[in-house]
Formats: structure tokens, C-alpha cells, sequence
């Protein structure tokens, strides 16, 4: 009986490289065998049951742990009849095994078992073995401590990495009261409210990937993953993978388990396109399909894939320009730009530059573990007459520089002028034809004497250039979109 069972193992059912010659096939049999005797000799003990889930084999081992005087009794009998709660018959009847179990018999016992089906050379299953493997679940406990470490393991490293692809600013991490910038956090709080796409735009160290986190953090999708891609920072025969994933062997040097792509990690959350203006062509018109349809395709695969993201783009480049150039698809722009946000220069802002500066201070002193620091009266006013071609960024820069190389407890205009030797004014520039500037109130607070200071410029400039608003911003060193925003906030329009 037990050699018409033969071969219970699926793997040396049949040759490989398709070789069926009598040798090759006793040599498998004798190979089966010889697993059988050799898992029935390690095991607490071994059972065969035939099609019919009857008893029709087992070892020396099995009757004795089970207390059983004359096994042969059962023989050709239901194996419920020696184990009663046995799942032999399952396993007969569906031919899927019982890796791993826990069998309890009588009051006090139970035993690890596993069960498999056993087929013949057509697939056919034609019988089933049980192997009791312990007669002590206890002896699982250091496998199962085990298992349970590096189930928590794994919740940890993935709670980490999800908490990492969490946005990290808020809208309060928006420093500013002026009313430019006081605008754009007032329509971002709007947008974040829906899901349609956004488009930033502002030179470069302005903020732009922190407006979009603090965006994502005021939605709906605050508690998703937020995944930024510098397209600039990525050569372009890789975005295309980098975006949508790739499939193993989808192009020389794949991995081979294939990749996942941003918007993969991004699903039921945000994605943040920095410098979007950057992005190639072709590229374009599958993000605009994404855009559209919802779904796109991994590299090298036919499958399409269902997108659930939101896009936030961001550029310092004029994409009407690029549009005019050929370089940036104009079906593309108007899908971005459903909701345009502009974030203004701090050139243009030079009355948040004290709070931004406490703000930097402190996070820069708790970056090096210092006590943090101050700028004297005459520091803050030098750093509010530079141009700061590099913004909110070059700020930083600056202050940090002068943190690392003062033990002063409060930053003097000596600090800060060892790196900003010279004032670049020349944004503030006065028309030759140009009226004088009126007198302003002394009793104004600083905030309206700026506000008042700006009026006047604009004034002066439109005045000068007779009008011409695209002058006007060039003579001013803004954007034509700073500069209709300023028109209608002071009545100018």
C-alpha cells in the first residue's frame, strides 16, 4: 500500500529537463522513499490515509505517543477513528496542505503537525501524510517569539517610513505678515480644501516644496504619504521609471523585482513636482494623461494602473515663456494651473525678514545644539536693504555662516556684513525723471511706512515708464504677476 502511495513529494514527481527513462524514474522513487522513511524516522511520528481519508500507514512512533496498543485495528479504518479531530480528509478533498497546526488529542495533549496531499504522476491526489513534528507546542515558543520580534520589527520600520513620506510643515510654518505673502497662505488654505491641481510658482528659495507640505497638511490627505521628485535633480531617461515604476527587466540594468514609482508611493495622497518646467516632453504628455484619466502605465508593462494623487507642481522658470519656446506643453499648463499660487520674492517682503530671522536663529540653534541666538537693531535693519537674489534660502545661509563663526550671544552688523559686504540696491532705484518721494509719517508703525514706501515706488515707476506694465515690473525687478497683485492691493489698477 504504502509504495502505490509513492511519490509524496511534488518536486520529484517529475524529472526535470524532461528526461522519463525507467532509470531516471527508479532513481526518483527510490529518492521519495527514502525522504519518506527519513521524515518518518525525525518525526514524533508519521500517517498515511488513502482517497478515502483511511488509514493505511504508519510509523513505530505514532501508535506509541498516542498510547495505542494494537494499531492495526485501524488500519482501513476512517482516520477520525484514531484521531478525532484530525484534518486528514480535508486535506484529501481539497489536495491543499496544512503547513503548520496545532492537533489536540484527548484532554491534556496536543501536538504540531503538518499535512500534506499526496498525488501521483498525474497530479492526482490519491492519498495524504500527517507528520507530527513536536509533541510539545511548547517547543515553538523561541519561533514564535521570534516570528512576533520581526512582525514588530516590520510594523516599526514601516510606521518610520511613513512617517518619514509625512509632510513635515504646517501653514503655520509659513513665516510672513506682509500682504503679499499673506495672500498666497490665505489661497493655499482655499485650495488645500479641494483636490484639483496646483501650480507654484516663485524663484528659487522662496519656498515653494514648504507651501506645498503645508498644503497637503491642511487637506484631506493630510494623514497619506506626501512624496516630493526634484525632476530637475534626475537624468531624463530615468524620470519616466522614476514616475511611473518599471517591471523586471523593463530596460538594461532594472532591478529585477521590478520598481515602484513615485506615484505608487504617492497613492491616496500628495505629489510635489519641483521644477515641472524642467520635465522633458515626452514625458509631459503622460503626466497630462495621468492628469486626465487617472491611470498610467509602469515602464515596460501593458497594464494600466489606477492614480489616486494629487498633484502639486512648482517651478522658478515662466512657463508661458517656455510654452512660446516649445518646451512645455501648453495642454499641460492649463491642467496645472488650475489653481496658480505665487509665491513672492522676499526682495518684496522686506518686512517679514524679522520674524523669518527668529525663526532661522532658533532652528539653527537647535540644529547645532546652541543657545539661541539674537540680531542686534542695526544687524536687522542691513539685512532688510539687501536685494536677496537667493531668497528665503540665502537668508539662511547667511545667518548660519555668521552663527558658526560668532560666540556672540546677539549677531552685530560686523557678522553680518562678513558676508554681505555690499548692499545690492539696485532693485530700489529711482527714475531720473521720477517725482520725489513724499514725506512719510513718523508715527506710522514700520509695517505702514514700508506699505507706504511701495505705493509710492510703483507710483513713480508706472509714472516713468508711461504705463507700460511689462516696463514696470522690469524697472521694478518683479514679476508681471507681483506687480498686478500690488496694483490691486493698493488701488492702482
Amino acid at each position: 500500500m504504502l509504495n502505490s502511495l509513492l511519490p509524496p513529494f511534488p518536486w520529484l514527481a517529475k524529472p526535470a529537463m524532461g528526461d522519463t527513462s525507467p532509470e531516471v524514474k527508479q532513481l526518483l522513487h527510490i529518492a521519495s522513499h527514502s525522504l519518506l522513511m527519513q521524515f518518518a524516522d525525525v518525526c514524533e511520528g508519521a500517517l498515511i490515509v488513502d482517497r478515502q481519508a483511511r488509514v493505511v500507514w504508519m510509523n513505530e512512533h505514532y501508535p506509541k505517543r498516542l498510547g495505542i496498543k494494537q494499531p492495526q485495528l485501524y488500519l482501513g479504518k476512517p482516520v477520525e477513528t484514531l484521531l478525532p479531530h484530525s484534518l486528514m480528509r480535508e486535506v484529501v478533498e481539497s489536495g491543499k496542505p496544512i503547513m503548520l497546526d496545532i492537533m489536540d488529542f484527548g484532554v491534556d495533549d496536543a501536538f504540531v503537525v503538518m499535512r500534506l496531499p499526496l498525488r501521483d504522476e498525474q497530479g492526482t491526489v490519491i492519498g495524504g501524510i500527517g507528520l507530527m513534528l513536536l509533541d510539545d507546542p511548547r517547543h515553538l515558543a523561541p519561533v514564535v517569539s521570534r516570528y512576533n520580534q520581526i512582525c514588530r520589527e516590520l510594523k516599526a520600520t514601516r510606521q518610520q517610513l511613513a512617517l518619514a513620506r509625512r509632510a513635515k510643515y504646517t501653514m503655520s510654518s509659513l513665516i510672513g505678515s506682509s500682504p503679499s505673502f499673506v495672500e498666497v497662505k490665505t489661497q493655499a488654505r482655499r485650495a488645500a480644501r479641494t483636490d484639483v491641481p496646483i501650480l507654484i510658482q516663485g524663484e528659487t528659495g522662496t519656498g515653494k516644496e514648504l507651501l506645498a507640505q503645508a498644503i497637503h497638511s491642511a487637506s484631506l490627505r493630510a494623514d497619506q504619504a506626501f512624496v516630493a521628485v526634484n525632476i530637475a535633480a534626475i537624468p531624463d531617461n530615468l524620470l519616466e521609471a522614476e514616475f511611473f515604476g518599471a517591471v523586471a527587466g523593463a530596460y538594461t540594468g532594472a532591478d529585477r523585482k521590478g520598481r515602484e514609482g513615485k506615484f505608487k508611493l504617492a497613492e491616496g495622497g500628495t505629489l510635489f513636482l519641483d521644477e515641472i518646467g524642467d520635465m522633458p516632453l515626452a514625458l509631459q504628455a503622460k503626466l497630462l494623461r495621468v492628469l486626465q484619466e487617472g491611470e498610467y502605465e509602469a515602464l515596460g508593462s501593458d497594464r494600466l494602473v489606477k492614480s489616486d494623487v494629487r498633484i502639486i507642481a512648482a517651478t522658478s522658470r515662466d512657463l508661458e515663456q517656455c510654452i512660446a519656446e516649445g518646451k512645455f506643453r501648453a495642454d499641460l499648463y492649463y491642467r496645472l494651473n488650475v489653481v496658480p499660487l505665487n509665491l513672492p520674492p522676499l526682495r518684496e517682503r522686506l518686512e517679514d525678514i524679522p520674524p523669518l530671522c527668529e525663526t532661522l536663529l532658533d532652528s539653527i540653534s537647535h540644529k547645532h545644539n546652541e543657545p539661541p541666538r539674537e540680531l542686534s537693531a542695526e544687524a536687522l535693519a542691513y539685512l532688510q536693504q539687501h536685494h536677496w537674489q537667493g531668497n528665503v534660502r540665502e537668508l539662511q545661509n547667511v545667518l548660519e555662516r555668521a552663527c558658526m563663526l560668532s560666540d556672540a550671544y546677539i549677531l552685530q552688523l560686523a557678522d553680518i556684513q562678513r558676508f554681505l559686504p555690499k548692499l545690492n540696491t539696485s532693485n530700489q532705484a529711482t527714475p531720473i525723471n521720477a517725482p520725489p518721494l513724499k514725506p512719510i509719517s513718523r508715527t506710522a508703525t514700520l509695517a505702514e511706512q514700508m506699505a507706504q514706501m511701495e505705493q509710492q515706488s510703483i507710483q513713480q515707476a508706472l509714472e516713468a515708464c508711461k504705463g507700460n506694465k511689462l516696463k514696470t515690473a522690469q524697472y521694478l525687478g518683479i514679476s508681471r504677476t507681483s506687480l498686478y497683485e500690488k496694483l490691486a492691493l493698493y488701488g492702482l489698477a
